[in-house]
């Protein structure tokens, strides 16, 4: 199990790691951050609006499904959110450099660290 700075600290050491983010998407409040590049409080909120507006949408299709991430790709980064399974109400937010990073291994280790989080 890791706390929220350890936890944070490992997604930072993802290749291309520019910023991540706990995030409670109830609130749209910054619990916790890393990494520099961009308005951080500013991302949580409208990131917040993407994770609620699909959770409306999943449950008004009735799918009976989680979502275990949304993966947004740009031109020069992709940006990751995963709801924490275990504590409803929260998303990880990881903002990697597409050129740096390999997409595959970071959805696996945001995975991992999500699993991890014990707050």
């Amino acid at each position: 199990m890791a706390g929220l700075k350890e936890s944070l600290d490992a997604l930072m050491g993802i290749d291309g790691a520019q910023a991540v983010a706990l995030v409670d998407y109830e609130s749209g409040m910054l619990l916790g951050e890393s990494g520099s590049g961009m308005d951080m409080e500013v991302a949580a909120a409208g990131n917040t609006e993407v994770i609620r507006a699909k959770m409306k949408t999943a449950a008004s299709l009735n799918l009976n499904d989680s979502i275990e991430d949304i993966l947004i790709s740009l031109g020069r980064a992709y940006h990751i959110m995963r709801p924490v399974a275990k504590r409803k109400g929260l998303f990880f937010y990881l903002v990697l450099d597409r050129n740096k990073s390999n997409l595959a291994l970071a959805r696996r280790k945001v995975q991992d660290v999500e699993g991890e989080l014990a707050i």
